[in-house]
């Protein structure tokens, strides 16, 4: 009878396939079974005239189709995949296809395959298509769009036995089927790959030096995380603090942390005399300015949507309706890559995360506001910073303590102290980057004042992490994690229903 609950289903269905389809680990022989079903299970609906029925096999076609849209990213074992010569050594020309995540002591590069051939003597080459993963020393360091030849032994990605990881997932998420094991590069020409890529890298690139210019380490590292969530810099230590903390999601691109930030940020547009509506649009604006300049990495653009979600939420005021852009979101973002929500820990946190803000930040407001009265503005913008803060925590805890085995006893608190001073970090370092590349000594001078903010910030992190009763090592089960999810969802349930 509604259209739009009858579409919300169907939407429910996809995700399901997409992501129950997702745990086969060589599901492509299935591929034309499923197939076939859907197109029995289309005929079907057809003349089949009870309504009932004909909308219980349309939500079972919507099911398969999910299956089968996961099925298509498996790649056929065809000589013309890079991946159907592993376990051989092989010579791949190819070019860098993403950012290269370079680390302290080590880089990798994904590179998108086009040639290979066996031996260097070889004249003949075959074209491949597919992409292989490499990791090498820091130096000599390759670029977006650097054409390379790389001679190297193929294989197939391998879970460890002793871990609960799944790298080939992680690998597959990415597109990659191919580890390039011992590899000898060898680089050819610069500048292959997208245009556009490549000026907003360029534009990341030149923002990362000017960082480290402005702030000496650690607090360059700080500022790179709080501006566009790298975190290659920091110390092992002080990553490790931000993790026992519970404050990680200030250095990492989430949709927890730009959430945050922008539920911040908009209260301090509205404290300085801007109506709603114009915050709104200048936050929008904010937010995609962030993602053009930061790259447009995935982590970055799905940060983005959840966080515009939140601001929808806020400035609509219509809950039901941003649950279900938030599910449009998620079906998008799946027929884009069907790994993300079963195999992606930052998909997920990022989704749950927004839920919470969503959902949860009215009940906690509203329990608040029912024993506190609060007059002063200022005081109120507090809280409000505090609750957003406590709705992601309550959201993510669940699925942290099942994957991630850490509880964080002082995550409340340390949040409370230093998340207050987060947003004016960003607002003033990003401003402190700007005025540099304009007139280099006055952000100097901002930067040395925002400085004193993330010495701050480091201290607070630094004295509760390093405490051994900081964080708990507590893992929990499946199944409990599941339970602890049925109780949020119950307690936002019955709230809607008293509602209405």
């Amino acid at each position: 009878k509604s259209k739009s609950k009858t579409f919300l289903a169907f939407c429910f269905c996809f995700i399901l396939g997409a992501s129950s389809f997702s745990f086969l680990e060589n599901g492509k022989a299935l591929f034309y079974l499923y197939v076939s079903s859907f197109a029995v299970l289309f005929f079907v609906i057809i003349f089949w005239s009870k309504k009932i029925y004909r909308f219980f096999f349309l939500c079972l076609l919507v099911f398969v189709l999910g299956g089968i849209r996961f099925l298509i990213t498996i790649p056929e074992k065809s000589s013309n995949r890079i991946e159907f010569y592993n376990d051989s050594k092989k010579i791949v020309y190819g070019f860098v296809s993403r950012e290269p995540d370079v680390g302290l002591s080590e880089a990798r590069y994904i590179v998108r395959a086009e040639m290979i051939k066996e031996n260097p003597k070889d004249r003949h080459t075959k074209e491949v298509s597919g992409n292989i993963i490499i990791k090498t020393r820091i130096y000599p360091e390759y670029q977006y769009g650097d054409k390379l030849e790389v001679s190297c032994f193929l294989q197939e990605p391998a879970n460890l036995e002793d871990s609960d990881f799944n790298y080939k997932k992680y690998l597959a998420k990415q597109g990659v089927w191919s580890i390039c094991a011992n590899p000898q590069i060898k680089a050819l020409r610069e500048n292959e790959g997208n245009f556009l890529i490549k000026i907003m890298l360029r534009m990341k690139s030149n923002i990362q030096s000017q960082i480290s210019r402005l702030w000496p380490e650690p607090d360059s590292s700080l500022m790179a995380g709080i501006l566009y969530g790298s975190r290659s810099g920091l110390p092992e230590d002080l990553k490790n603090n931000f993790s026992r903390t519970g404050v990680s999601h200030i250095v990492a691109v989430s949709g927890y942390n730009v959430s945050i930030i922008v539920v911040a940020l908009n209260l301090i547009l509205i404290q300085l005399g801007l109506w709603r509506r114009q915050s709104f649009w200048s936050l929008v604006f904010l937010i995609l300015a962030f993602v053009f300049f930061t790259g447009a990495s995935a982590s970055v653009v799905r940060a983005g949507i959840m966080a515009v979600v939140v601001l929808v939420s806020q400035h609509v005021g219509r809950l039901s309706a941003v649950g279900r852009v938030l599910v449009y979101t998620v079906v998008i973002m799946l027929l884009f890559n069907p790994y993300l929500l079963m195999w992606d820990a930052g998909f997920q946190l990022s989704f749950l995360s927004t839920l919470g803000l969503v959902y949860l930040s009215p009940i906690l407001m509203n329990a608040v506001e029912t024993h506190v009265k609060i007059k002063s503005s200022f005081v109120s913008g507090l809280i409000e910073v505090l609750i957003t803060t406590m709705s992601a925590i309550i959201a993510t805890m669940p699925l942290i303590l099942h994957q991630f085995e850490k509880f964080s006893v002082v995550a409340p608190l340390v949040n409370i102290l230093i998340l207050w001073v987060i947003p004016w970090l960003m607002l003033f370092g990003f401003l402190a980057l700007i005025l540099s590349f304009i007139f280099f000594p006055l952000g100097q001078l901002i930067a040395w004042v925002i400085g004193l903010g993330m010495r701050y910030v480091i201290i607070i992190v630094n004295w509760f992490g390093e405490k051994s009763w900081s964080a708990l090592d507590m893992k929990i089960s499946l199944w409990v994690m599941l339970l602890m999810y049925t109780g949020i969802i119950y307690v936002i349930a019955r709230r809607e229903a008293t509602k209405q």
